[in-house]
């Protein structure tokens, strides 16, 4: 390229200054910044409603089902903070702490109920003066054929983990974009001017 078409291609191109490209890239990445910084506020927010409503036992559905969209939606918001948190982090302790005392009392119930049948019946099979060690195993057995036996409560079903994508269409995901479309563009300009004026400096 000759020392004319430079000077017209250098011209030509000053007339779209590079500053604007860094404005672009500096406004740009404080809304990013501000605004992921934001996601994770807000998801502390939601995290900590749910274990309040845990706490309480009002609008636990509720409350999880609005973290879990939440964190599915916004990038910056997964749930565990570093690798030494509690795992999963979210833990539904007192919803499961209730649902395993309503089962007990549930078998405390029924056993209320049938044990004195069942007491009844085996002293029958079991006489004092016959076997009296078999009677207690016996009633026992009774008790649970009714139902008085505690069934296990899985404790994973009351355990949360929700994982947040690494980009979200959001103020912040929009923002990063634009961010390094900026930043992209100012490097390209400057480089390209620096370019130039070498090419041109060598032409003279």
């Amino acid at each position: 390229m000759n020392k004319k078409k430079l000077h017209h291609a250098y011209t030509k191109m000053r007339g779209l200054n590079y500053w604007y490209f860094l404005a672009g890239f500096i406004v740009f990445g404080s809304i990013f910044v501000y605004q992921y910084r934001q996601n994770n506020f807000r998801m502390i927010e939601l995290r900590d409603a749910v274990f309040k409503a845990d706490e309480t036992n009002t609008n636990l559905e509720e409350s999880l089902r609005e973290l879990r969209s939440y964190v599915y939606g916004h990038m910056n918001t997964n749930l565990a903070s570093s690798s030494t948190a509690i795992k999963p982090p979210i833990q539904l302790k007192f919803q499961y702490e209730r649902l395993v005392a309503a089962e007990q009392a549930r078998v405390d119930q029924i056993a209320a109920s049938v044990r004195q049948e069942a007491q009844a019946v085996c002293e029958q099979r079991f006489p004092v003066t016959a076997n009296v060690t078999g009677r207690e195993p016996c009633i026992q057995g009774l008790l649970e054929e009714k139902g008085a036996k505690v069934r296990p409560i899985p404790k994973e079903l009351y355990q949360f983990d929700f994982l947040s994508p690494r980009w979200s269409p959001d103020l912040a995901g929009l923002s990063l974009i634009l961010t390094v479309f900026f930043g992209i563009l100012f490097v390209t300009r400057f480089s390209l001017e620096l370019w130039l004026r070498r090419q041109l400096s060598e032409h003279s």
